[in-house]
């Protein structure tokens, strides 16, 4: 009885109903508020993430992993971040993620999406590689195998940007809308009516698409470079840009050969006609110039090197051909005539008087030998032929009635001098060693002589040295002798009281010169000491001569 009415007073006490009614009610709007937060007492795991803006998210968007739920963002805030070397402004949001998902790897990507068509976003986290995996198990010290710990942040380098509908929507501009329904409007005028044109069409195209196939396998093989291709068309493209004025206005001036071209249809035609046929005929002559193209190939590269020359050359040799052509016109007669001197030669050649003319021009050759050996230096390093041809002329250049004469004169030495020239001698010419051979005279005024003779002067020495005397340097002072002096030829003193340019002096002087003169200022010795050198046209050394 007492139990009964217990029970009874608290399911028929309506304000205890309504009470608890109540709240379970708050209790329940409260959690269903707090959702999109994260329920009360649920323990998270947080992470912030930098990225480029907002993206019009909102606190309690929620966080997405493979399309599934693992959380809401909590915050967004703005921040700054350093971006290509510039600091910019960026959205830092701070994410509450079920322990669920805890660790995510250090590789995670970021990425705001779009849920709806009216604006309503979510981040997509795109989990690294998992710390079990064969990659982190193979490589432990790899950054992306590393995790984010509770309150890190994923940098900005780890998002991207999402295109906004808004943005896609802002590419249709008004002028846009309208081309594209006047294009729209176009092709349906166009395809109108043409239904059974366009079944003929993909009727034909079937065959078309066969034949297509295997073109398009051999472009699509690696082998073809196809990618190469592209790459050549860009390059020629960017050469041919300079000059596009130019193209320009050679396919204006082409308008006039294009005329022409279309004044003879028939003719257009039957070039046209005869396209198939040349072209089968160079596709099999393709296959015999295979290894022509490969030797031109090669040739080609090695000729690059004289190519990059030929800017610097080509002047050059511009220039040479101007010069050789009239020359080159002029071998002709060149030709003419070395085809009549080759007929002499083989006519000298079968004559047989050649050969006795040969034997005998070997042993010619062999006897001068010796002497072509001893007058060469003079010749060749000396060049003494020339100088005497040049004075000769000279020499005989004096006018007379009847043409030319020697222009010299005999010049006779004085007879007062004891061992003259010009009378009995039993030693050189000479003067006293005290008295000058240039100035001294006899007392009627000749002057006094001395022994010059040097014959057979040298050209070389041993080792080829330019040892050209004669002509070179005048007479040498003497004496030089040429091996041991003899008794009566050595120098000789003059008394400085008694010179030759007085009569008393100059007897005294004659007998003095008789019984003592000779040896003071004589030179016989052929080979004048040391090295006199070249002439002004010789060489320095025989080896020298060419």
């Amino acid at each position: 009885m007492t139990r009964g009415r217990g029970t009874a007073s608290i399911v028929a006490s309506p304000v205890l109903v309504g009470a608890v009614t109540t709240l379970i009610v708050i209790v329940s709007v409260f959690l269903a508020y707090n959702a999109n937060k994260g329920l009360p007492f649920v323990p998270t795991y947080d992470l912030n993430a930098v990225l480029p803006n907002g993206s019009n998210l909102v606190p309690g968007n929620e966080v997405r992993i493979g399309g599934f739920r693992v959380g809401v963002v909590d915050t967004i805030k703005p921040g700054n971040a350093v971006i290509g070397g510039q600091n910019k402004q960026v959205a830092v949001i701070k994410m509450k993620l079920d322990k669920s998902v805890q660790p995510l790897s250090r590789a995670t990507h970021v990425l705001v999406r779009a849920r709806s068509a009216l604006g309503l976003k979510y981040v997509q986290l795109t989990p690294g590689p998992a710390k079990d995996s064969a990659l982190c198990r193979g490589a432990p010290g790899n950054p992306a195998c590393q995790t984010f710990k509770a309150g890190d942040t994923i940098p900005i380098n780890n998002s991207t940007l999402p295109v906004e509908f808004d943005d896609f929507l802002n590419t249709f501009d008004q002028r846009m809308r309208q081309n594209s329904q006047s294009s729209l409007t176009g092709f349906g005028d166009a395809l109108a009516g043409r239904g059974q044109s366009l079944n003929i069409a993909i009727q034909g195209l079937a065959p078309f698409f066969r034949a297509l196939r295997p073109v398009m396998a051999n472009l699509a093989n690696p082998s073809t470079q196809l990618d190469e291709f592209f790459k050549q068309i860009g390059r020629a493209s960017a050469q041919v840009a300079p000059v596009a004025d130019v193209q320009a206005l050679v396919f204006k001036e082409m308008a006039d050969t294009f005329e022409a071209i279309a004044r003879c249809a028939d003719c257009l035609r039957a070039t046209i006609e005869k396209g198939p046929p040349t072209e089968d005929a160079s596709i099999q002559s393709f296959r015999v110039q295979d290894p022509f193209l490969v030797d031109f190939t090669d040739l080609s590269r090695r000729l690059q090197p004289a190519a990059r020359v030929l800017p610097s050359a080509l002047p050059k040799l511009s220039s040479a051909l101007t010069v050789g052509t009239p020359v080159v016109r002029s071998s002709v007669t060149l030709n003419n005539e070395t085809k009549k001197l080759f007929a002499a030669l083989d006519d000298l050649v079968q004559d047989p008087n050649t050969l006795l003319s040969l034997r005998d021009l070997h042993d010619t050759i062999a006897v001068l030998n010796p002497l072509a050996n001893y007058v060469a230096p003079y010749q060749t390093v000396c060049n003494y032929a020339v100088y005497f041809f040049n004075g000769l002329s000279g020499d005989v250049g004096f006018d007379v009635a009847n043409g030319t004469a020697q222009a010299a004169g005999v010049k006779n030495a004085n007879n007062q001098q004891e061992n003259s020239p010009g009378g009995l001698s039993d030693r050189p010419a000479d003067v006293p060693a005290n008295v000058s051979p240039w100035t001294s005279t006899t007392p009627n005024g000749d002057p006094l002589a001395v022994a010059h003779g040097q014959p057979y002067g040298p050209a070389i020495d041993a080792q080829g040295n330019a040892d050209c005397q004669a002509g070179q340097s005048g007479y040498p002072s003497g004496p030089l002798l040429g091996g041991p002096a003899r008794k009566g030829y050595e120098p000789t003193n003059l008394p400085d009281n008694e010179q030759p340019n007085t009569p008393q002096g100059f007897r005294d002087f004659q007998q003095f010169e008789q019984n003592y003169g000779g040896g003071s200022h004589v030179v016989q010795q052929g080979n004048d000491p040391g090295l006199l050198g070249p002439t002004f046209t010789g060489v320095p050394n025989l080896k020298d001569v060419p």
